[in-house]
């Protein structure tokens, strides 16, 4: 193959010089071939052009690769330099790095489509981690890189399906071809250059950012900050609309989903414990819960809802005081909890529990209460607090 090319391109250059130049200036094209420099650009061209894999180049796309420099007849030349265009491949390796630092993520898929070499570079997970974390990090949690994970999985199946196919399409040409050719030239078709490896932080940004992947995730005061859901937070599906930047949401009840749109990033989080949604949750903190704590406890209105996440406080027995030197309410075993977006003397104002033998409890009428979790975080309740209503619900 090699020998084939380099007899072509020799040939061609005998060609235009028979055509266009005196025999004269023939025998000095001849000289020109003679030198060793004029070989070794050949050479280099063709190992660039055999990893590139492609076979549209043209002779004329060569010579303005490989350009030869024109002699001067009249005195003797033992080398032609090439002049050389520096070119961004041609930095160090940490100046093309920080270039790339400071591109945006548009910016990485326009010098992704430049060539091979920046390709590579610009899919690099280095670089997108860094866009990655700070826009999404907040909202991407566990449970959606499980279900990331499970995405991958489902657009493999299709590649490798069609994998088998080309098998048996290969191993039935081959019965009756059997040249070593033929295998590496099939393999190739099913292989392109482009292709963006699927299990990449890039292919999860641009997934995500297009609105591709629906991811879990937590939505606070669901259906448009219906008074029924106020101070609470229930699991759903998102999708992002960059259009907008905003989010539509899709919530599992009763079998049936419903879905709500237009809602902005400080309405969601990432689910804050491993639990499903129609599972209860195992509390860990009830040993620790004190009069004035934040928490946050499952509540659903059947056993045929999901549970929600509903922002509480734990507040002080009747049989207490209120005073800090007297209140013996961390010592006993039942823990009120104080629910103060409703008015005093309303029935979903407070509900007990109980330390040591804590279940589900409640009943049709006042709904089910499930698990705690205490919150230690001041992000977390700062959050809580800037969703309050604007007034006190009945």
């Amino acid at each position: 193959m090699l020998f084939f090319l380099i007899s072509c391109f020799s040939f061609l250059l005998l060609s235009k010089s028979f055509s266009l130049k005196p025999f004269l200036l023939m025998t000095n094209d001849w000289r020109l071939l003679s030198l060793p420099w004029f070989w070794e650009e050949l050479c280099s061209f063709i190992v660039s052009w055999l990893q590139k894999g492609t076979l549209d180049i043209s002779f004329y796309q060569a010579s303005q690769i490989m350009p030869l420099k024109k002699i001067n007849h009249g005195a003797k030349v033992e080398r032609v330099e090439e002049e050389r265009v520096i070119s961004l491949l041609d930095l160090p390796d940490l100046a093309l790095e920080c270039i790339l630092e400071r591109l945006s993520p548009a910016g990485l898929c326009s010098m992704a489509e430049v060539c091979a070499s920046l390709r590579e570079r610009c899919r690099s997970d280095h670089f997108w981690e860094k866009h990655m974390k700070p826009k999404w990090g907040r909202l991407i949690g566990d449970a959606a890189y499980r279900e990331w994970e499970c995405h991958l999985a489902s657009t493999k199946r299709p590649t490798l399906l069609a994998q088998n196919k080309q098998n048996a399409l290969l191993s039935f040409v081959q019965r009756i071809f059997p040249l070593s050719w033929i295998r590496p030239k099939l393999e190739c078709k099913n292989e392109p250059r482009n292709s963006l490896p699927v299990d990449s932080i890039m292919a999860l940004f641009l997934s995500l950012e297009s609105g591709k992947f629906c991811f879990p995730a937590q939505v606070y005061n669901r259906e448009n900050r219906n008074v029924g859901f106020m101070l609470s937070c229930y699991d759903a599906k998102l999708c992002y609309d960059s259009q907008t930047d905003t989010f539509l949401a899709s919530y599992s009840t009763c079998g049936r989903r419903m879905t709500e749109d237009n809602i902005r990033w400080d309405r969601i989080r990432a689910p804050a414990v491993d639990t499903p949604s129609n599972v209860l949750h195992i509390s860990d903190c009830l040993s620790d819960l004190n009069p004035g704590d934040h928490v946050e406890i499952q509540w659903r209105r059947n056993k045929e809802f999901p549970y929600g996440w509903w922002y509480c406080v734990v507040g002080h027995l009747e049989s207490c005081s209120g005073n800090e030197n007297y209140c013996h309410c961390p010592y006993r075993d039942t823990v009120i909890l104080e629910f103060k977006q409703y008015t005093p003397g309303s029935r979903w104002r407070r509900t007990t529990i109980s330390r040591k033998d804590h279940r589900e409890e409640g009943d049709e009428a006042g709904g089910f209460y499930g698990g705690i979790r205490k919150l230690y975080l001041q992000d977390e309740i700062s959050t809580w607090k800037s969703l309050w209503p604007a007034q006190i619900l009945e």
